[in-house]
């Protein structure tokens, strides 16, 4: 035997009005306080729905060094180097972050095969662009530090579809 609360279903029938704003006010502070979105979360998920190409193969993110791999310099204090891998079905691709200057990094990559692929960045600030080396060698110098993305394409994309990363925080 179900319960009828005829008053209840009148109430979810009436418009919302001040008290119910005020009341889901309320609601939206609380869970603001208790559970709020994690930082960058929006950004990804702008990364990854602006893919230009519903068609691109996605590559998938293999291994990252720790975060504080020290690499010796010179003067004997030591840097921070990130090396990440990306495969997908067509192509591999290893890049390397390395801080340059305050606020910024630089990125070494090498993509296999990568003759002539063209290797664009997505970054907050807009798209940087390059072509990989014969080699599939390509650097991105002064880079700002935060979300990014890459996308590859073959040298006759016309014939496969662009590569695109997970996005990453540089």
């Amino acid at each position: 035997m179900a319960f009828v609360d005829r008053e209840a279903d009148r109430l979810a029938a009436d418009p919302i009005d001040a008290v119910d704003e005020g009341a889901l006010r309320q609601l939206a502070e609380i869970h603001d306080e208790l559970d709020p979105v994690p930082p960058g979360l929006v950004e990804r998920l702008q990364f990854t729905v602006a893919l230009e190409a519903l068609n691109a193969e996605v590559a998938q993110l293999q291994r990252v060094e720790p975060e504080l791999a020290g690499a010796r310099t010179d003067d004997l204090g030591a840097t921070e180097v990130q090396t990440v891998t990306f495969t997908s079905e067509s192509l591999t691709t290893m890049i390397t972050i390395t801080p340059s200057g305050p606020g910024e990094v630089r990125v070494d990559g090498w993509a296999a095969p990568g003759g002539g692929v063209s290797v664009e960045l997505r970054v907050a600030g807009g798209r940087l662009q390059v072509t990989a080396d014969a080699d599939g060698r390509f650097v991105f110098d002064d880079v700002p530090h935060g979300l990014a993305q890459f996308v590859l394409r073959a040298p006759r994309a016309e014939l496969h579809p662009p590569v695109v990363t997970p996005s990453i925080d540089l």
